[in-house]
């Protein structure tokens, strides 16, 4: 398949860039991926490539070489294939500018090359990002975005184990994407930076999205309840300098100048350790114990690697 796209897109920059219709031998010795082939298979090629270069809506022009109309060639009206001018005011190219800056995509800013295209951005508007970055997952989200919107089941593994799930929606939350669905062990949330050997079913349609599902519900619970491991409860006990904080985020409630007690579900234990160490030595896990073993490696390792 990359080969093919590859093929596609050759194929695609060499009409565009010709300034006169090319014929089919043309194409063939220029454009990488058909040369090598035999007289019958480089047609039967370059018939399908042209064929999806039309259902991709390229408008791909068949024109005479000559005015007996003998000979013909192939080319793509760089003016025909351009978008049209959308028109945009000042105001929604700088409303667009903001949002190309405050996303990013595995690090990457996403949609800067294309708004300088559109007209660029004012003047005095940095070009530094502002938000937070979408995560470094993209080369997967594609797959997991056609399996949620076509409805076809995925496998996959899962911190070593095989999953089997019908996935029902994607969402980001604190850096990270997740994807939600039904499995056979119930609804489950998965991080998807940890999903392996992802295989997408061949059957569309292959379940029905339960009524009323809605993925911000779903992404109510705090990220160490997310996952699909097993539950424990840890009793945490935050000092009065930071119970009001940890209280907020907990939605519980607090009382001045008084420490903070609670039972929190973990599903998640890196994302519940890394948040407890946040609050440095102001917070403290009561129990369970290998949650306390997991925080005491963590900043033993972290004074091992300062010094």
């Amino acid at each position: 398949m990359q080969n093919v796209i590859e093929r596609v897109i050759n194929l695609l920059i060499y009409l565009l860039e010709s300034p006169v219709p090319v014929t089919a031998d043309d194409v063939r010795f220029t454009v990488a991926g058909y040369g090598e082939q035999t007289d019958d298979a480089f047609h039967r090629m370059f018939e399908r490539d042209k064929e999806v270069l039309r259902r991709l809506g390229i408008p791909l022009e068949r024109q005479a070489l000559d005015g007996f109309e003998v000979d013909f060639g192939y080319r793509v009206d760089p003016e025909k294939y351009a978008l049209a001018d959308p028109g945009l005011t000042e105001e929604e190219r700088f409303a667009l500018s903001v949002a190309a800056r405050m996303v990013r995509l595995g690090g990457g800013n996403a949609g800067l090359e294309g708004l300088n295209k559109l007209g660029g951005v004012e003047r005095g508007v940095g070009l530094e990002p502002l938000g937070a970055d979408l995560g470094a997952e993209s080369e997967i989200l594609g797959d997991l975005f056609r399996a949620v919107t076509e409805r076809r089941t995925i496998q996959f593994r899962y911190r070593d184990d095989g999953r089997k799930l019908r996935p029902y929606g994607l969402a980001h939350s604190r850096g990270h994407w997740y994807l939600a669905g039904d499995g056979s062990d119930g609804p489950r949330v998965f991080r998807v930076d940890r999903m392996a050997d992802l295989e997408v079913g061949d059957e569309p349609t292959a379940f029905t999205r339960p009524a009323g599902f809605d993925i911000r519900a779903t992404m109510v619970s705090q990220p160490w309840d997310l996952g699909s491991e097993p539950k424990m409860v840890a009793k945490v006990r935050f000092d009065p300098e930071v119970a009001w904080w940890a209280a907020r985020t907990l939605g519980v409630s607090a009382v001045d100048d008084k420490p903070l007690e609670v039972d929190l579900p973990v599903s998640n234990a890196d994302a519940f350790v890394g948040w407890i160490l946040s609050f440095g030595a102001s917070a403290e896990v009561v129990s369970p114990d290998e949650l306390r073993a997991e925080i005491r490696s963590r900043v033993q390792a972290a004074v091992a690697g300062v010094t």
